[in-house]
């Protein structure tokens, strides 16, 4: 088959360097393909690159320097490269920084190296170093690893896993290139469905048959089966011959949910996310490209892997705010998924039981089908959900957990079930404050309070991450023994508990309080098995884990979530809170929550207690429609930061007196004034709000409008559909 480009043709290539445009090259010996990965020279340097078409030409031909080498992997397909272009235009993102979001994968050549996997042996003689190595191992689930890696992950040196070796309990293979996927079997006897989960399998079946693009919105209360539902898509889609993607929003604590695809389909996924080695990165990569990993389950991420024929992305909790990516190019995975799939004649399962507003609006007005589960899997039925109206609790001072959420909880002990405490607060207090001068301890490069972590006795900024001692003396009047910590966090919820019930075990699940995943999955695993007889968590404890014997959710503080200005306050509160909820009563037993609040006739916490989501969403969706905001408007942040508070609203007020490009597309433009966090890591943030009609060119507006010089040290970041209003 004759190459797309002839040798010496020219040819235009997109580096990942940062470049505002392509750069043209002659075609190697042999020509090439468009798409194709290459290796180019870039003054000195060689770098990595992407055939992306002809070359422009316009120079003199004598000085085009040739393509060096085509990497031996498949190029990008049309549609990936398609995919590319449209995410970089909806973001007003640059090229070279979608580009490398795609080839995120190290050293593509085919190297030959040493790789370590483990045999199952158990060496006769176990010593501590040696059990850690052989933990990671499981935890892995017969991942490879090299020399380094493995060491490195397992904090031993590189002596100890020869001595595996050497004991049978790992092999050592010589690995010329990346191995294929173990073939998952879509025939491979799953869970037996109810007629309600078995209908909604069909439905999904009959979709992914199609061969045709289109989205779903899979809605059922928690613990319906949602996930044995899209499997079933999963495994109409193997059949199929094409790929499937599920994307998860806590793809570090997915171990449980890996194994129930391994039961599903008799053969692990591959994963795709942080926490996976360097060469395991690589594999995956590259296997996608051949066809040769059929299922990836990963972070949002895995959305810009070069799928050779995805047939199916599953977007699993697709209400969470993890999918939209905070930092680099902001995109909302959930979307990016309806677009993706939409250029590969892909279909979409948006699964969650409490969908975004956007969802449930595309839903209800038919632009996406929808599908149903009202009934919990089993046995098990939906948690009792009442209030607890504080203003009647007689609560003696620095507690919060009140008398009735007591006795609740003593009840439970007492039949050997468990309860979750649930507070959105990291840490032991949310404030330090003196008593002799009144200051708040603040971050010196925030503007944000410090956090009191009792346990690492620390002062931390959530913000940026710096820490300190907690301080004897004020840092503001030198005054010693004044200073106390204000309001609750989770590490003084424990104190109380302890307090409270003595004989409890007690444990807190909060992200800051491991240094691994490994090790919270871990403790996920024993509280499961039993392990605690009160659970404190932060909205970790939200994120779809199984605890069977969970029995009383009580929520500390139902009222946090609704403080604010965001106009996402009400959805995400009542999102949370039926989330947390819906961990309680999983098993025979049924279940109850408990919800503190000072204003139990709140519209969000009424429609909560009614169980009335519908209610809910139509009621917040005619709210948002009568204020032309998303998803009935458009929005667009613009942040700019700089050292120099005064220089960033110069540029602001620029901006706002010569709006014309907005003006013309009929948006208007709020501010500029200063971020709600005004400051991080020293630089001083000023904002700017655009809002549009739905139907209004926005982007290209916008690109318009920002077209200005900029001082060196200023940054200006734009965020089209903004989450977060910080």
């Amino acid at each position: 088959m004759e190459p797309d480009f002839p040798a010496g043709a020219l040819v235009a290539v997109l580096t990942a360097q940062p470049i505002d445009r392509m750069l043209d090259y002659r075609a190697p010996e042999g020509g090439c393909d468009i798409g194709a990965l290459v290796e180019v020279p870039l003054g000195p340097r060689k770098v990595l690159g992407v055939v992306w078409g002809p070359g422009q030409g316009g120079f003199d031909p004598a000085k085009a320097r040739s393509i060096l080498r085509l990497h031996d992997v498949p190029p990008l397909r049309d549609e990936m490269r398609r995919f590319l272009e449209k995410v970089a235009d909806y973001t007003l993102t640059p090229m070279f920084q979608m580009l490398r979001m795609t080839v995120r994968a190290p050293a593509l050549e085919d190297a030959v190296r040493l790789v370590y996997r483990a045999t199952g042996a158990v060496p006769d003689r176990m010593t501590p170093a040696r059990e850690k190595v052989l933990q990671v191992m499981r935890d892995f689930g017969g991942l490879s690893f090299t020399l380094g890696e493995l060491a490195g992950a397992a904090d031993v040196t590189p002596s100890v896993i020869k001595g595996l070796v050497k004991a049978g309990a790992i092999s050592e293979e010589v690995a010329p290139k990346d191995l294929p996927f173990q073939r998952l079997n879509p025939a491979h006897p799953g869970k037996a469905l109810t007629d309600e989960q078995t209908a909604a399998a069909d439905a999904l079946r009959t979709s992914v048959r199609s061969g045709q693009y289109g989205t779903t919105l899979l809605k059922g209360v928690t613990g319906s089966g949602k996930t044995e539902v899209y499997l079933e898509a999963v495994a109409e889609t193997l059949r199929a011959g094409r790929q499937a993607l599920v994307l998860l929003p806590e793809i570090a604590l997915s171990g449980e949910f890996l194994r129930r695809v391994e039961e599903r389909f008799g053969a692990r996924p591959a994963e795709w996310h942080s926490g996976i080695t360097m060469t395991e990165r690589r594999r995956v990569w590259k296997m996608i490209g051949t066809g040769d990993a059929q299922v990836v389950v990963g972070a949002r991420s895995a959305l810009f892997l070069p799928f050779q024929d995805l047939g199916l992305i599953v977007v699993d909790e697709e209400h969470d705010g993890s999918y939209k990516q905070g930092d680099g190019v902001l995109y909302n995975a959930r979307d990016m998924a309806v677009l993706r799939a939409s250029l590969n004649a892909a279909q979409v399962v948006l699964a969650s039981a409490t969908p975004s507003l956007e969802t449930w609006v595309n839903a209800d007005t038919g632009k996406y089908a929808r599908i149903t589960l009202d009934a919990r899997f089993g046995v098990a039925v939906m948690p009792d959900m009442r209030p607890i109206d504080m203003r009647a609790e007689k609560l003696p001072g620095g507690r919060w957990i009140s008398p009735t959420l007591q006795g609740a909880i003593l009840n439970r002990m007492k039949k050997g079930e468990q309860s979750l405490l649930f507070l959105n607060r990291r840490g032991f207090a949310p404030v330090t404050l003196c008593r002799a001068c009144g200051q708040q301890v603040a971050c010196d490069h925030c503007d944000a309070r410090m956090v009191e972590h009792r346990f690492q006795n620390r002062l931390v900024c959530h913000q940026c991450g710096a820490n300190r001692p907690v301080p004897d003396a004020c840092p503001s009047c030198g005054v010693e023994g004044k200073m106390v910590p204000v309001g609750p966090g989770v590490e003084r919820l424990e104190e109380e508990v302890k307090a409270v019930f003595p004989e409890a075990r007690a444990t807190v699940l909060s992200s800051d309080l491991f240094g691994t995943a490994r090790a919270l999955k871990d403790r996920i695993a024993e509280i499961a098995a039993g392990g605690a007889d009160i659970i404190i968590g932060t909205q970790i404890v939200a994120k779809g884990h199984n605890f069977p014997k969970l029995t009383l959710v009580g929520v500390i503080d139902a009222d946090l979530g609704l403080q604010g200005s965001d106009l996402r306050a009400a959805e995400k509160t009542f999102q949370l809170m039926r989330q947390v909820a819906g961990r309680a009563g999983r098993a025979e037993a049924p279940g109850v929550a408990l919800l503190q609040t000072y204003q139990p006739e709140h519209p969000v916490l009424r429609a909560i207690m009614s169980g009335d989501d519908e209610g809910f969403w139509q009621a917040e969706a005619d709210q948002r429609h009568a204020a032309g905001v998303p998803p009935f408007g458009r929005m667009a942040g613009v942040i700019i930061s700089s050292p120099d508070l005064q220089a960033a609203f110069d540029v602001g007020n620029r901006l706002a007196r010569n709006a014309g490009p907005l003006l013309q597309v009929g948006a208007e433009v709020y501010g500029p004034a200063p971020a709600p966090i005004a400051r991080v890591r020293g630089r001083h943030r000023v904002r700017l709000l655009v809002k549009a009609a739905k139907g209004a060119a926005l982007q290209a507006a916008l690109a318009q409008w920002i077209a200005i010089p900029l001082p060196p040290d200023l940054r200006l970041t734009i965020d089209i559909d903004p989450q977060s209003f910080l």
